[in-house]
């Protein structure tokens, strides 16, 4: 059986919210020709859904959409843990600069004014998706006022290192990758300890209980979740002030 072409080993799922079908239909002829899988829809609504049901390497957004528009979908985008993370890349007919601010000032990677280059906007996908893989190599996770590295086992919180143990760093490191995503006491037990008995369950409450009290003001942020486990959930706005 003949191979695949490597482009197509990517698998980057690429999710393209645009109301004009023709438009939909061109990008999306693009983009599967250089090997990305494309989900397309044609309102906000619609499109935050998916972005929360499904797996979303990155969302092209056009900005005049019926209904609710693109600027307050990237609100709901970027104010749910589970979509905040996805690159959205802004697509819009309106070149006023002001809008190009507000697109990137909610957190838009990109801003691609129509009428638009189908091979250009396939390479600042690329860029982008690029720009994002560097940062994820990098070993830096970054979380509101959380900086920490994998490879320095460094943990900064508001720009002071934290004096945890390796166990500690290692546990806040899971839930950090993890945000919001509430994680089982069993599944901490087992990838942060190697254990796969309950009855070390007081070992987790332990390392939590004192992972709090390090985190000071922001132990909140390691949240309880009853009956599951813990889950790291930072909310801007109801951060400590």
């Amino acid at each position: 059986m003949a191979s695949l072409p490597l482009r197509l080993t990517l698998l980057c799922k690429i999710l393209i919210v645009e109301d004009e079908r023709d438009v939909a239909d061109l990008i999306r002829l693009n983009l599967e020709d250089e090997g990305y899988a494309v989900v397309t829809c044609g309102d906000a609504n619609t499109g935050i859904v998916k972005a929360l049901r499904e797996h979303i390497d990155l969302m092209i957004l056009d900005i005049m959409l019926p209904g609710m528009d693109g600027f307050e979908a990237m609100r709901h985008l970027k104010q749910d843990t589970r979509s905040r993370g996805i690159p959205v890349i802004m697509l819009t007919a309106r070149a006023n600069p002001i809008d190009r601010i507000k697109g990137l000032e909610l957190g838009a990677e990109d801003y691609v004014v129509k009428p638009f280059s189908p091979r250009e906007l396939c390479l600042r996908v690329k860029a982008v998706l690029g720009r994002i893989k560097r940062r994820s190599s990098s070993g830096e996770i970054r979380r509101g006022p959380f900086k920490l590295n994998r490879y320095s086992l460094v943990c900064e919180l508001e720009g002071q290192a934290l004096e945890l143990t390796p166990t500690e760093f290692k546990l806040l490191t899971v839930l950090l990758e993890r945000e919001g995503m509430p994680q089982e006491r069993d599944a901490l037990l087992r990838e942060v300890w190697n254990y796969s008995d309950r009855i070390y369950s007081r070992t987790l409450d332990t390392h939590i209980r004192r992972l709090r009290e390090k985190l000071g003001r922001h132990a909140d942020a390691v949240r309880t979740i009853r009956g599951v486990g813990y889950a790291f959930v930072w909310d801007d706005d109801s951060a400590a002030e």
